[in-house]
């Protein structure tokens, strides 16, 4: 298995990356359009393996197979190289994602730091930022000057939604890798051949995110987050009023908290019990030494912001979904005759269809896409769901 074979459905991307790792091996100057450089920005959008991509790029810059003095390909998987950067414990690549709604300058520059350094083992010292996109202004300029200005043997590479997400000064400096969504029927082949999912459910997860892998192996793998999904999809149907618009917001607001304290608790736990014990707390419940709380109020704080950003994401995920079920009921209006989304609840998509014209349909997709934005812009998410709940209802 080499470190391409994750990148489902993105056979160019694979193939260019390719050709600049072995232009890299062999020492070309970057000059070619096709060869190497020193900054990347992988764009596509959630779920295309973006992060993946820059991963995969990263372990092959890395690999040291023996196969490569025959001729053969970076990226083996196999070897010590491939292996350790693929599982980030490789001494010259840095995989650096937040947990937090932003990457502020504090953190960019100790990041610009480490990239000055020389490579301590391999060929280049690579830096994979999967969240370019959470760059504050001033963060963005700290990295525009390490870009401009890059150490001989450093490689960057930035992960974004989309070429807007980065800052004009940075992408232009930048070489540029798009994905796409991958196909449905890539996503569930590979769902049943890397994680032993039953046919049937790998094409009912494939087909209900979209092609987005990893929501496709959690919907694939966890009843719980099947269960959310049908609640969430309930919705359109729940809006006959002014007060289940309100109730149904509610619930959907209330659902993503569920989820998302679901995720963070375990870590929280975790965390808290490593610091007590790094500050010397004698047990559970001990009492920490004086001088430390003020670490403790750190830890708490980043806790919060990472359960504020993990609600936002759990939160728009079932956006998404909403989106898609009317992205369905627009295709059965228009007599479409695509392959849909929510296949497993066609007869609730049938009932909104005729029940309103599709122009109708369009305001309600519109309306999810301002809550999405509304959210994004800190504007309270019940506040927001309440609105474009009004909304679903009135068309």
């Amino acid at each position: 298995m080499t470190v391409w074979d994750d990148l489902v459905g993105q056979d160019r991307v694979v193939d260019r990356l390719r050709v600049a790792a072995k232009a890299a091996r062999d020492g070309l100057d970057g000059r070619d359009a096709t060869g190497m450089t020193h900054a990347w920005l992988f764009t596509g959008p959630p779920g295309s393996g973006r992060a993946t991509a820059a991963r995969a790029f990263a372990a092959a810059l890395q690999c040291v197979s023996p196969d490569l003095a025959l001729g053969g390909e970076p990226g083996c998987g196999h070897c010590d190289g491939c292996h350790t950067a693929l599982t980030g414990t490789h001494a010259d690549v840095d995989v650096v994602s937040t947990e937090l709604l932003s990457i502020g300058v504090k953190e960019t520059r100790d990041l610009v730091r480490r990239a000055a350094m020389s490579p301590a083992g391999g060929r280049w010292q690579v830096i994979v930022l999967e969240d370019a996109d959470r760059l504050t202004e001033g963060a963005g300029n700290v990295l525009l000057k390490a870009i401009e200005e890059p150490a001989p043997r450093t490689v960057w590479m930035l992960c974004a939604p989309s070429v807007e997400d980065a800052l004009p000064t940075i992408r232009s400096r930048c070489r540029h890798v798009s994905l796409r969504t991958p196909p449905v029927d890539a996503v569930a082949d590979m769902l049943m051949r890397r994680d032993g999912i039953e046919p049937a459910m790998a094409a009912y997860a494939a087909r209900a995110t979209g092609g987005h892998i990893d929501r496709a192996l959690r919907l694939a793998t966890d009843e719980q987050a099947r269960t959310r999904r049908a609640e969430v999809l309930r919705m359109p149907l729940q809006v006959a009023d002014i007060g289940s618009c309100m109730s149904a917001a509610q619930r959907l607001v209330d659902a993503a908290a569920a989820d998302a304290k679901e995720i963070t608790a375990e870590m929280d736990v975790r965390e808290t019990e490593e610091l007590r014990s790094a500050l010397g707390a004698s047990g559970p419940g001990g009492r920490l030494p004086s001088g430390t709380a003020g670490v403790v109020k750190e830890l708490e704080n980043r806790q919060k912001k990472r359960a504020t950003r993990m609600q936002r994401d759990c939160l728009d995920l079932a956006l998404v979904d909403l989106t898609a079920f009317y992205r369905d009921v627009l295709a059965v209006q228009l007599g479409a005759g695509v392959h849909l989304d929510n296949e497993d609840i066609r007869p609730s998509v049938e009932d909104i269809a005729r029940s309103g014209p599709p122009e109708a349909t369009l305001r309600r997709i519109e309306a999810i896409l301002a809550c999405r934005q509304a959210i994004d812009a800190n504007v309270a998410p019940l506040l927001a769901v309440e609105a474009m709940a009004l909304t679903l209802r009135a068309g």
